[in-house]
């Protein structure tokens, strides 16, 4: 090994984790797996929500988020100035962007509104933590495939934003069955 040839270096084995992020091994069927619970677990009980209900999806059907919902009388401010709206956030996108793509839309919307988040907006937030508990458990595994496959999916909305009609789009590029590249 280079590294060791040039510096004092102590083999620790395998590395079982990883700036927090769980990895699991199983090198007979070419697998990896990386997981968060763990930082999940301390997520949801950063915000109170450990005991909270399961959500099925990380951005409940029919969810329509505007700035108009934002925080607009005094008293409703001084409410959401008691709420760790943007630290949940940041929570949020740092599994997102470790494990977890599959918030990456409904964090995308809920990011927003962080200037005055309001009620419907924390509402919002407090779904994807609900997401969060019911699939803790889930890993991305990536696979050692010998075959190169290589599919792409779009999707798109037609002027979909309530504050500036722009739309939005996503793609997603999987190769050897693995995603590797999301934009939405």
């Amino acid at each position: 090994m280079w590294l060791s040839k040039s510096f004092s270096v102590k083999d620790l084995g395998d590395a079982s984790y990883a700036l927090g992020i769980r990895i699991y091994r199983d090198r007979s069927r070419k697998l990896l797996g990386l997981s968060q619970s763990t930082y999940i677990d301390k997520v949801l009980a950063r915000f109170s929500m450990s005991e909270s209900k399961r959500g099925s999806l990380p951005m409940a059907q029919g969810t329509s988020l505007s700035k108009t919902q934002g925080a607009s009388t005094p008293e409703e401010v001084e409410c959401m100035r008691n709420v760790p709206y943007a630290s949940a956030i940041g929570s949020i996108m740092y599994a997102m962007v470790c494990t977890r793509p599959n918030v990456t839309f409904a964090l995308s919307v809920t990011s927003r509104y962080q200037s005055n988040p309001g009620e419907s907006h924390w509402t919002a937030v407090k779904n994807i933590l609900k997401y969060f508990r019911r699939t803790k458990d889930a890993f991305l595994v990536y696979s050692g495939k010998e075959e190169l496959s290589i599919v792409g999916y779009t999707d798109a909305s037609f002027q979909t934003d309530r504050d500036d009609f722009k739309s939005h789009a996503g793609l997603e590029v999987i190769t050897f069955s693995d995603m590797w590249g999301r934009m939405l």
